[in-house]
């Protein structure tokens, strides 16, 4: 057992496949490096400390909206046989929440790994998942695992629900994606629902939106094998107008969007649920990439990030059951 350990975890944004995902179509989600979450234990005197952005003191006082964060702490310290060690977890978060970036997946992500490192344990990929899922089904009642999946992962996800959750090739040496905060939260249920009713009450125009989604999906995975940033933007565009269409966009995704391409994006969506959160765009080079970021921020954004992608490395070994550590 160590005197002190981290885990580290990513935020993580869907490219391709919103809404689409829960209909069994394709979905493209990567994991985004400047944005992260660090978890750190270390041992104390007495007692069992938590500290983050939502809760100061005693694990065992935590609130009812960390009860996903409690019950998997308490089932890691179980699982360890730690229940008298005393220790304190501090939990360093840069995820906005309810932006759809993953922050509840990435927290629990850096918690299992922080405890399997202080307690020098080698930890499989499927083992991290499986006990993040402990966090992410009191949480949200049904994940579909697509942001633990990412959170964990060093390389973009293809993902179809209860089918296939693998790590895919990626070649994009130059080009960078830049999210912006739109400062609006994201309202993932009302889009759901939204969509959903849709579907039933609108099927002649909505389903075609839905099967157009996810064949978009496939044709970026092709994309960004072959190097294809011209078109992989072209598809966020379509992207945009499809969610747009199914009622999940608004005023100031569909701004953020029309700011983006105008300052030399190769293409802009929104990511995630909609009605709010993020928008992501992507830029040929660095410099387009800046001055993509400062135009949304005078638009009225109000934080950006700039994802480079010249430090993805793909791992077949990492793709299956490799330690994760």
């Amino acid at each position: 057992m160590k005197d002190k350990a981290t885990g580290k975890s990513y935020a993580k944004i869907i490219w391709f496949g919103e809404h689409s995902v829960v209909y069994e179509k394709p979905a493209i989600a990567i994991p985004i490096y400047s944005v992260d979450v660090v978890a750190t234990i270390q041992r104390i005197p007495a007692g069992q400390q938590i500290h983050c952005r939502y809760f100061d003191g005693p694990i065992s006082e935590m609130a009812e909206n960390l009860r996903g964060v409690k019950t998997l702490i308490t089932h890691l310290v179980s699982l360890f046989g730690a229940q008298r060690l005393a220790f304190d977890l501090d939990i360093q978060s840069k995820l906005p929440a309810e932006r759809g970036m993953g922050s509840s997946a990435a927290t629990a992500i850096a918690i299992v790994r922080a405890f399997f490192d202080f307690f020098e344990v080698n930890l499989t990929r499927s083992q991290l998942l499986k006990l993040a899922g402990i966090e992410e089904k009191i949480t949200h009642g049904n994940p579909s695992g697509l942001d633990s999946a990412t959170a964990s992962s060093n390389m973009p996800i293809w993902f179809i629900r209860n089918e296939i959750n693998e790590q895919i090739d990626f070649n994009l040496p130059t080009s960078s994606l830049v999210i912006a905060d739109s400062g609006i939260k994201g309202k993932t249920s009302e889009a759901v629902s939204l969509v959903h009713d849709n579907l039933v009450d609108e099927p002649e125009s909505s389903q075609p939106l839905i099967d157009e989604l996810g064949k978009i999906a496939e044709t970026a995975r092709n994309a960004l094998a072959t190097t294809d940033d011209v078109l992989l933007g072209k598809l966020m565009t379509q992207s945009q107008r499809d969610l747009a269409q199914l009622g999940v966009s608004n005023h100031t995704l569909d701004t953020f969007c029309q700011v983006a391409c105008d300052n030399h994006a190769l293409g802009a969506k929104l990511t995630g649920s909609g009605l709010g959160g993020c928008v992501i765009a992507l830029a040929k080079n660095q410099r387009d990439a800046q001055q993509i970021s400062t135009a949304l921020r005078k638009a009225g954004a109000t934080q950006t990030w700039i994802q480079s992608f010249k430090n993805y490395q793909f791992s077949t070994g990492e793709a299956h059951d490799n330690l994760v550590r």
